[in-house]
């Protein structure tokens, strides 16, 4: 039971405690008990959360004209290596490949559509679900970031909902200093003590992002994402040329650390509600934190990654769009008088559907930021 797996590092840690990032990275990843790892990841509208594939193939079908024109503007390379990170059930990999061989034919065949994807269960599906269209199957491989040379990739590496899973560091404010939040263990439950930093690489952080934390109040709580700036760091190395798109839920930094976000913005999913307390339902249930974008950015340009764009994912659609696929349908609801009542109901549903991928409050509001590598600018 990864409990008692967690239970045991703790142990044998100095002090009897672990960071908060090597807590949620045994609880989402261990490799045979953490949540993505034992096959529990339910994903969908039964599931403990849901994502933009989910609503149908229009957020594949536009992403992929998205890189179409990427693909475009770098003239055209052969091969086009399309990386996807973290590729959940496969449904953006079957929804874009299908695009692109029915609209793109030129693009998709001299695609290169490699799976990075970390937990075996999820590569078990991804492969299931793929299976059964023999058209494109061949052009996806699985693979490791181990397994492709430095400096190879000439092409696009995406995630959509990745990077808010990584591992975080929580840190506090306590007698006006910067400190970390550890997890223990007592009485047979899992507690938070307050220490000292655990890595130099928590202060800088601030100087990279560029906020100050010495005017924060007592008490005040957050998360910093040291994974994320280590994953950046491995995507720049295998990119030659091309592009970096990462789609998540998250704020630039000066609103990530608002004055009153002072909880900062951990949230756990669990049958389909989020809560707050990763210490229930371990291994059972996801846990995330929003993605600092301003420090994607900035440990981009140490890297070499030009900052193209970063938008919410509403207008990204809309612009690539899908506006024009909601006034198709608003025509086809009035213009048509013999559409059958059944016909109406999934019209009307469609549209509902598509209306979730623009709401500010809900997936349209999420970020997303597009960064390049020794490319012409996009804007």
């Amino acid at each position: 039971m990864i409990s008692e797996i967690i239970y045991q590092q703790i142990q044998q840690s100095p002090q009897h405690r672990i960071t908060f990032a090597a807590y949620m990275d045994l609880a989402l990843y261990h490799p045979q008990h953490g949540y993505y790892a034992t096959g529990r990841v339910n994903i969908g509208d039964r599931g403990d959360f849901f994502t933009a594939p989910h609503l149908g193939a229009d957020f594949g079908e536009l992403l992929g004209k998205q890189l179409s024109e990427l693909w475009e503007i770098m003239g055209r390379p052969e091969p086009w290596q399309l990386v996807e990170m973290g590729a959940g059930q496969g449904l953006i990999a079957i929804d874009m490949l299908r695009y692109l061989q029915r609209e793109h034919p030129e693009l998709f065949g001299v695609l290169e559509y490699l799976i990075i994807e970390k937990s075996p269960a999820l590569i078990k599906q991804q492969q299931q679900n793929l299976e059964s269209w023999a058209e494109i199957i061949s052009k996806v491989r699985w693979c490791s970031w181990e397994e492709i040379p430095e400096n190879s990739l000439v092409g696009c590496c995406f995630s959509n909902e990745l990077v808010d899973a990584f591992p975080v560091h929580l840190w506090t404010i306590e007698a006006g200093e910067l400190r970390e939040i550890y997890v223990t263990a007592a009485a047979g439950e899992f507690r938070e003590v307050v220490g000292e930093i655990s890595t130099p690489r928590l202060q800088d952080y601030w100087q990279l992002t560029g906020i100050k934390i010495t005017n924060y109040p007592e008490g005040y709580r957050s998360e910093v994402n040291l994974a994320a700036l280590d994953w950046l760091t491995i995507v720049a190395g295998k990119l030659q040329r091309g592009y970096v798109i990462t789609i998540d839920y998250g704020y630039e930094g000066d609103r990530y650390y608002s004055p009153g976000r002072n909880q900062g913005t951990l949230q756990c999913y669990y049958r389909h509600r989020h809560h707050a307390n990763p210490y229930i339902h371990v291994g059972q249930q996801d846990i995330t934190a929003h993605v600092n974008f301003t420090a994607l950015q900035q440990q981009g340009k140490l890297l070499g990654l030009e900052s193209e764009a970063l938008t919410k994912q509403g207008l990204f659609l809309m612009e690539l769009g899908l506006g024009d696929r909601l006034a198709a349908l608003s025509s086809s609801t009035s213009g048509d008088p013999l559409a059958t009542p059944q016909e109406l109901i999934q019209i009307m549903q469609r549209r509902q559907t598509l209306h979730q991928l623009i709401d500010p409050h809900g997936l349209g509001g999420f970020g997303v930021l597009v960064q390049s590598k020794t490319v012409q600018s996009i804007s």
